[in-house]
């Protein structure tokens, strides 16, 4: 059986406040198996966002192993972290992170940007097939202000996989969104997981944990639950179901 691509044992976070200390995480064992697509939930302060901030190399264990598609990730210094976050990981946020003065396409190509492997010509390329993956490649050259919620979701997921990540991580993705283009943000989701990429999504909205293959609840700081979804919702079913508003409609 092959290794887990994320694989975490005994993973404990203390954070510092003066004379307190802030237990967030208390030794978390957590495996997910390549191409599997796993939701994270837990109410606020019961340590999934710093889990994921680990994960995501974006901060480090106080104790505890953390191997990433089989690398060593917690003695790793800032430097390492860096690079092995920009060879592996994609990341969407439920704020979309873009910048409003610069086009879809460049707003792509922004990761692209820290390697001196890639002409201008193939940052462009790549930029418009992460765009296409999820559909968007008609809106290359607008601005942020030019671009619905879903719209600015779906260039933050193609700017997500410009690097061709092993994983996804995705915290929120679809707080700002409606009803419909939630689920039309999962069905890029399961998408992207049907062609080999391993998504780990936060949310705290039931429904759309629905759409994952395993649920995995945190309370206080540890696992309090994890359970494979049944009668998983699939995204493109889902849609059928829902009724496209005329202000919806593309003129």
């Amino acid at each position: 059986m092959s290794q887990p691509i994320i694989s975490t044992k005994h993973l404990v976070k203390v954070y510092k406040m003066g004379d307190f200390e802030v237990h967030a995480l208390r030794g978390i064992n957590l495996d997910v198996n390549s191409r599997e697509f796993v939701a994270i939930m837990g109410a606020s302060g019961s340590g999934k966002s710093t889990f994921m901030n680990i994960v995501g190399c974006l901060d480090t264990p106080t104790s505890g192993e953390y191997f990433l598609d089989g690398v060593e990730v917690a003695k790793m210094d800032r430097d390492e972290l860096a690079r092995l976050r920009n060879l592996k990981l994609g990341f969407v946020f439920q704020a979309f992170n873009l910048l409003p003065r610069t086009t879809a396409v460049e707003n792509v190509e922004l990761p692209l940007l820290y390697s001196n492997k890639l002409s201008s010509l193939q940052r462009r390329e790549k930029a418009m097939d992460a765009l296409n993956a999820v559909g968007l490649a008609d809106r290359a050259e607008h601005y942020s202000s030019q671009l619905s919620g879903g719209q600015q979701q779906r260039v933050a997921i193609a700017r997500s996989l410009v690097n061709d990540p092993v994983v996804i991580l995705a915290d929120e993705p679809t707080g700002n969104l409606d009803t419909r283009t939630s689920v039309e943000v999962m069905e890029i989701f399961q998408k992207l997981n049907e062609r080999g990429i391993t998504v780990v999504l936060v949310t705290h909205e039931m429904d759309i944990a629905q759409f994952a293959d395993r649920n995995v609840v945190f309370k206080d700081g540890k696992i309090n639950k994890m359970v494979s979804v049944e009668d998983r919702k699939i995204a493109t079913e889902e849609l059928s179901k829902i009724p496209v508003l005329v202000d919806e409609i593309e003129l």
